[in-house]
């Protein structure tokens, strides 16, 4: 049984598998400078059945997605988790790990109808917060996540996203970014 596509709310068009060839991340260099990477990647959100936890229903989206630099083979980035709508609350949720240590729960305010949404968590939040392992802590701690989604119809949609990342030594937060245009590839 599988999740009715119309009780996903905003995140009803993202069901299906994406790919975006154009994607630009920057992040620490391992000199603990900058670093540009173009990327593509594959997103799949696969509809999951709703998940009522007491009188809170909740309505999702599995996901996973792989990037990899342009002109290599294997992954530099990874991630698995899930995507939810919470009707009641107007919240949308995504709940996910990377496999480098670090788990977020990341929400934000939405309208059922809504082709664009901002989601944030911050480190230290009880409700929409951060969780990294001590190497990151200690020398990469995200201290804030920012995405915003824009859907542009059925077949394409844009996000950019902003890490915040403490680094020691450094006096400013490094604003570590990925953006992406995905099209339809199937669902």
């Amino acid at each position: 049984m599988q999740s009715d596509l119309s009780k996903l709310g905003p995140l009803a068009p993202l069901a299906g598998i994406w790919e975006g060839e154009k994607g630009e991340d920057v992040a620490p260099s391992d000199d603990r400078g900058t670093e540009h990477n173009k990327f593509h990647e594959r997103m799949t959100f696969e509809p999951i059945i709703p998940v009522q936890n007491h009188e809170q229903m909740l309505y999702g989206l599995r996901y996973a997605t792989v990037a990899r630099r342009i002109g290599e083979t294997y992954p530099f980035h990874e991630e698995v988790g899930y995507w939810l709508w919470d009707p009641v609350e107007r919240q949308v949720l995504r709940c996910f790990i990377i496999p480098r240590g670090i788990a977020l729960i990341a929400g934000g305010a939405a309208e059922p109808t809504s082709m664009e949404f901002t989601l944030v968590a911050d480190v230290g939040s009880e409700t929409y917060g951060i969780c990294s392992n001590r190497f990151l802590d200690r020398e990469f701690k995200t201290v804030r996540f920012e995405l915003t989604v824009t859907i542009f119809g059925r077949d394409r949609f844009h996000y950019k996203e902003d890490s915040l990342l403490r680094m020691p030594g450094k006096p400013d937060l490094f604003h570590h970014t990925d953006q992406n245009i995905l099209r339809r590839v199937s669902g």
